[in-house]
């Protein structure tokens, strides 16, 4: 009886270790790779912790993912689609970095310009890695993905079409007993087909939104190692009225190692945001 309760917990710590010690790797289309992908390590420093993001959505993020690795210890075969959408500069592809160092994924980006066709789709999704994050960003803005209603004069071997990539993903998630992640990013929510938004394919919509004064917060920390400063005060305030993007204000930050000059430039560069939007209005 001791064996028999035992030996499953000496497979689960094996298991464990062998994820810890695993190397998170990139992979990218290339038709002269195995499968059509060739990969690199992935040295991408975001955390959840160092997340501009607010709080609620980020915590919400972590235990939906957090649920997924309750799946994976109890060998539950889960699948999740996840969307992150709004502007450029908010994070979404450093959010995708963070979910693969949290859950230790690789992260598979397939970008649909260089597929040549529905027949090259289906073998990129096949060969894509198990326990991976495959990563299709832009989805709004892909060559040659047309709307279902002008695919009927397509051929297998025409440029890959919205209804070829919705049938393989499918097809993936149905017969594949690994788990796997999906994740879309668009720019423009509202151009995307009803069809790929539904659940079972995009199952968790997450607004990236415009940098607020809780993410310029742990943006300071991340560069500045501040977490009070004597202007944090007027820059709340103009957070209040000025939208700027998270990798606007990070540019901001990143012009100086001291944090009063950082943080002049950023009020600055804040205020005359704000004259621009007062003088187009």
């Amino acid at each position: 009886m001791a064996l028999k309760s035992y030996l499953p917990y000496l497979l689960r710590r094996a298991k464990e270790i062998k994820e810890e010690k695993r190397v998170v790797r990139l992979h990218t289309v290339d038709y002269n790779g195995t499968d059509y992908w060739s990969s690199v390590v992935l040295n991408h420093p975001a955390t959840f912790d160092t997340m501009a993001m607010e709080p609620e959505t980020k915590k919400e993020l972590i235990e939906d993912l957090d649920m997924f690795k309750i799946g994976l210890l109890h060998g539950r075969a889960w699948k999740r689609g996840y969307l992150f959408y709004r502007p450029p500069g908010t994070g979404k592809s450093s959010l995708v970095a963070a979910m693969a160092n949290y859950l230790n994924f690789d992260v598979n980006n397939l970008d649909l310009r260089e597929v040549q066709c529905n027949s090259d789709l289906r073998r990129l999704l096949i060969g894509s890695a198990n326990r991976s994050l495959l990563v299709i960003e832009d989805i709004d803005c892909n060559v040659g993905l047309k709307n279902r209603e002008n695919e009927n004069d397509t051929t297998e071997d025409d440029k890959i079409t919205l209804s070829g990539l919705l049938n393989f993903i499918d097809g993936l998630w149905s017969s594949c007993g690994d788990e796997r992640i999906i994740v879309f990013t668009t720019n423009h929510k509202d151009r995307l087909d009803p069809a790929l938004l539904r659940p079972g394919r995009m199952d968790v919509h997450i607004e990236m939104s415009y940098c607020t004064f809780s993410g310029f917060r742990v943006l300071a920390s991340n560069y500045l190692n501040v977490d009070e400063h004597r202007l944090f005060k007027a820059i709340e305030d103009l957070f209040r009225r000025v939208k700027v993007t998270p990798a606007e204000v990070a540019g901001e930050l990143m012009k100086s190692n001291n944090a009063n000059v950082a943080l002049e430039g950023l009020v600055k560069f804040l205020q005359n945001k704000e004259r621009e939007v007062m003088t187009r209005s």
